[in-house]
């Protein structure tokens, strides 16, 4: 008699196994439109206030990207920079590209961000797991996803933050691009731009969700703001070191036309090698401290206005 009961019990594991699996299908796929409203929408209006905040930044860091083209030499400095700006440009110079970045935070931050969330459950109900190699691969692939939606947006706004000429607005530099180019301009650099997004989501979001598990589980630190402000600072830096020469191919590639007294770039490959010869290693980290002056508080600032965002929504914390 135990063993017909202990068989029974073994019978009946299967299914309440996947009445759970079904019940976590159901929770974490299933929502009403509000809900996925309020979670693209707290993700999307995080980075678009981060991102207006520190375009200035964006613009700089543009710049001296495309600094010695082809050559090798000595750099002008952010500092040296933004006063060269200034002062034959104006302060209005620095807001250049404002509305397509905007634009793209919205819908790319949105994406990016909202679509962590589902893959990391995703990969939790096929592999049972959210360790970090899942939290890696959960970024990079809602990463490179919204890169491949927005990647025009990207490319309109590098193109107005190199032409302090373009008066005419975004709507009339996107219909000069597509008509002396053609629609393919718009997915310029769209490789190393996914390359470089899912990285930066990957190396983003899994270092920020990484470090707040373990920060609450070997410090007093509860979820609050302290909690993510150290987690976000940590993930800021994280991610520039590992997708600055990324962000150097994606812009000159963006930006070819502009780059052509050094030879056309074939693609993401040949545009590091040709880098790496005419300019040296140096040169795939041009505008990297731009990079993380922006990058860095971008982050923090994503993140904090993220979590106390969804907070109010009633989502829980990334």
């Amino acid at each position: 008699m135990p063993e017909g009961i202990n068989n029974g019990s073994s019978l009946q594991n299967p299914s309440n196994d996947s009445g759970e699996i079904r019940m976590k299908f159901n929770q974490n796929w299933c929502a009403s439109p509000s809900k996925v409203a309020s979670h693209f929408g707290t993700s999307g209006v995080a980075v678009a206030a981060a991102t207006g905040i520190t375009h200035p930044l964006d613009v700089l860091k543009v710049r001296l990207q495309m600094q010695l083209v082809g050559q090798r030499g000595p750099l002008i400095g952010m500092g040296q920079t933004f006063v060269e700006v200034v002062k034959k440009e104006g302060t209005r110079s620095l807001y250049l590209g404002l509305t397509p970045a905007l634009t793209r935070s919205v819908l790319y931050g949105g994406l990016r961000l909202g679509l962590y969330e589902p893959c990391k459950n995703f990969c939790e109900l096929a592999f049972e797991s959210t360790n970090i190699f899942m939290k890696i691969a959960s970024g990079a692939v809602s990463g490179a996803f919204a890169t491949l939606l927005t990647n025009p947006v990207e490319v309109l706004k590098v193109r107005l933050q190199m032409n302090p000429n373009a008066r005419r607005g975004a709507i009339n530099e996107l219909q000069k691009i597509v008509r002396k180019e053609g629609v393919t301009a718009l997915w310029k650099g769209v490789g190393p731009a996914m390359a470089r997004a899912g990285a930066l989501t990957a190396s983003q979001l899994a270092t920020y969700d990484e470090f707040k598990r373990v920060l609450m589980k070997r410090t007093p630190l509860e979820e609050g703001f302290y909690l993510h402000l150290m987690s976000s600072t940590i993930a800021g830096l994280v991610s520039t070191l590992i997708t600055a020469p990324m962000d150097m191919v994606k812009t000159r590639l963006m930006l070819q036309r502009e780059s052509m007294s050094d030879g056309a770039y074939k693609n993401g490959f040949h545009c590091t090698y040709k880098v790496l010869i005419t300019e040296g290693p140096r040169g795939l980290y041009k505008g990297g401290f731009a990079i993380f002056a922006r990058l860095g508080p971008q982050t923090t600032i994503t993140f904090i206005l993220c979590e106390k965002l969804r907070e109010i929504a009633g989502l829980k914390a990334i």
